[in-house]
Order: C-alpha cells, then structure tokens, then sequence
C-alpha cells in the first residue's frame, strides 16, 4: 500500500467504531491485512514499521543452521509457527536440500506448538510425534523436561523472536540445542515513517499504536532512546496514547518501560481489531451540548452520530471547552492550548470560527463577551459524562 506511510487523508463521514481515531501500526508481517482491518472500522492509519524482515532466501544464518542439521541429525525439532516452518521448507528447497531436510525431520521426534502448525507440518509430508492443545510452548518445555533431554541434540524454529528461557532451560537439562532463526528482524531501511510515529505519539496525536510482535516493541522504544526522545515517547504512551498488543509475550518490552498494555483474548489480528473497537470509544467524552450528543474522539466528533472532522487546533479547543463543560473558559487560557499560537488571542478567535464551521450545528459554543467561550451543555446537566 503505497499511501500508507502519512496519515490518511480527512476521515470521511461516516460513524465506524473508529471513525475519528488514530491508529499507529508497527507491523511488517501482515500490516495489510491489519490495515484493511483498521480502516473498514472508520479508523485513519499511520503505518510505520518498526522492523523489517531478512528475506529468507538470503539469511546465511539459517542456510548455515539448516546445513549443521542435515549433517548431524537432531533427535527432536520443535516447530513453532506455521508461517516459520513452511518459510524453512520453501528456502531449503530453494537452496536444493529441501529432501535432505525433510529425511531428517521425519526421522526425528517432531513436536508442533499448536494446531496451525500440525497443519503445517502435515502439509510438508510429515506427521507430528505430539502437540499441544494449549498452544503453549511453555506445555511444549515441560513435557521435554518431564521426558529428559541429557545428551539430546535439539532443534528449535524460532520465528523472529529469540527463546531464551526455553533454550536455556534445555541446556540446563544437559541438551545440545541448534536454534534455527527463522524471519530475523532487523531495523528499517526507511526510518521516516517510524520516527514520524514517534513524534506523533510524543504530542498524543496518535490515540493507538498496534503492536504484534515483541521485537517491534523494543525497535520502537530503541529509536526513541536513539532519537532522544524516549522519555516523551513513554510520557504518551504512559498517558492518553493506548498500547494495543496481540499477546502478552508481544506486550513485554512495554511493560518492562512501564506502559499499561491492553491484549485480546485470542491472540489474533482479527480480536486485537475489535478490542480497539471496544476500547477507543470508551475513552471518548460524551456530552449533551445544545440538545446534541456530542461524542470527542481523537481527531473528529460525531455530532448526532455523524462524523465531523475538525482540524487540531480546534481539537485542542474543544478539550479545553470540555474538561470544564458548561463553565465560561478565558480566551488567554484557550490560547495556551492553542498549538503555535503565540500571543495573540485573535488566534483563538480565528480557531474558533474554524471549529464552530467544522461542527456544522449552530449553538454547540456560546461566546461570553469579554469573557470567553462555553459549551452550551444542556440544563440540568453535570457535565460528567462520559463513554468510559
């Protein structure tokens, strides 16, 4: 997608459950079909990705690992993503040692973590000693450790994210482990786009940012640390910016920074798309303004349910206007929320014309001579409310 490395262009009116708001997306592996998620929902997209993956074709590490197998054969090959281990086939058949391989993975015990890749390693040819329901690689540990693995050569798939509890928990048992490297990742030959999402979470102009690995997570926090920026960038995501990950193994890097995570239960693209639909609008403020429901969101406002795009600055102006609905607020304390805006309160007259033009609906602010601006909030009112 070649549009995807800016910010869309103005939301079109329409009230998705993401309609209105931002949504970083860190991925490299499947980011189209995250997008496609995103952007069906109403939700504008600034695609950055955090990583980039070595094409398999070209890794000589895993050309190297794959060659150390076939000449000393491993007594048990844990296979860990469907992806990973059908990527491992296709490259040793391009390499013209796909058979040798395959001889000696059927001759091995073969264990899948999970149904997906039972599947892949049947449609290899090839049929699994054991897997477990749970999808767990933890379970997939125990029971090697249960069984004994002194003296054990051991090949374990990795895919992109290195294991190192569970590798040296096998050498600790006294086995000799071959990991097999799989997809690595390696920083972004164009770094623009991830530093403009870097910037953008800084200020809060990004409501979201998607995470679906653990290493995309460190990438983003290890440029920020590079660009100095680390401290505003965890500030933001510490604050209104929510951290949406497809796992917890995805969400650890963050969480070691100390960033609140958010991760659906089944940990794929499709449930962590519909978390955000359920956790943006619930942070939404909603208030009865001029007998209209005025929902804010990121960078919009549904109106009525009808979606009203509305430039930054009068976004800032809003949020001023709501965080005390109902109450006259100065024009000077408006004109320090206003961004770039200098000195000159005529700025905040400007801003406002362009609000109220953006809001369509007559009435929603109320200008209080020589005091400032309110929001008409509907009588008997607290100005309380909200979606979450």
């Amino acid at each position: 997608m070649d549009d995807t490395h800016t910010l869309d262009g103005p939301a079109k009116p329409t009230a998705g459950p993401l309609a209105g708001f931002t949504v970083g997306v860190t991925a490299a592996r499947r980011a189209d079909e995250l997008i496609a998620l995103l952007r069906r929902r109403g939700a504008t997209v600034l695609h950055a990705p955090a990583l980039r993956i070595v094409p398999l074709a070209d890794d000589s590490e895993l050309l190297a690992a794959t060659k150390d197998l076939i000449h000393c054969a491993p007594d048990t090959v844990v296979a860990t993503t469907a992806i990973g281990f059908r990527g491992w086939i296709e490259a040793a058949d391009g390499w013209g040692i796909g058979e040798e391989l395959l001889a000696r993975l059927r001759a091995a015990e073969l264990l899948a973590r999970g149904p997906k890749v039972k599947g892949a390693v049947r449609a290899a040819g090839l049929v699994e000693t054991w897997s477990p329901d749970s999808e767990s690689l933890a379970e997939v540990l125990d029971r090697m450790l249960a069984a004994g693995v002194a003296g054990r050569r051991i090949a374990l798939q990795l895919h992109g994210e290195p294991l190192p509890g569970f590798v040296e928990a096998l050498r600790a048992g006294g086995a000799e482990v071959v990991v097999v490297p799989v997809y690595r990742w390696m920083a972004p030959e164009d770094l623009g786009p991830l530093d403009r999402l870097l910037d953008a979470v800084a200020v809060g102009a990004v409501d979201a940012v998607s995470f679906t690995s653990a290493p995309a997570a460190a990438s983003l926090l290890t440029r920020a640390e590079q660009r100095g920026v680390r401290e505003a960038v965890l500030e933001g995501l510490r604050g209104d910016v929510l951290s949406a990950c497809v796992g917890p193994v995805t969400a650890l890097p963050l969480q070691a920074a100390g960033v609140d995570t958010v991760q659906p239960e089944r940990f794929r693209l499709g449930p962590l798309v519909q978390l955000l639909c359920q956790e943006l609008p619930g942070r939404a403020r909603v208030l009865p303004v001029a007998g209209h429901r005025v929902e804010i969101r990121g960078h919009a406002v549904l109106v009525d349910e009808e979606l009203r795009p509305v430039p930054p600055a009068g976004m800032a102006l809003l949020r001023a206007l709501a965080r005390r609905p109902g109450w006259v607020v100065a024009r000077s304390e408006l004109l320090r929320v206003l961004p770039g805006a200098g000195r000159d309160e005529h700025a905040v007259e400007t801003a406002m014309a362009r609000l109220r033009g953006a809001l369509a609906v007559p009435n929603l602010i109320q200008t209080v001579v020589k005091r400032g601006y309110r929001l008409a909030l509907d009588a008997g009112e607290c100005g309380n409310g909200s979606a979450g």
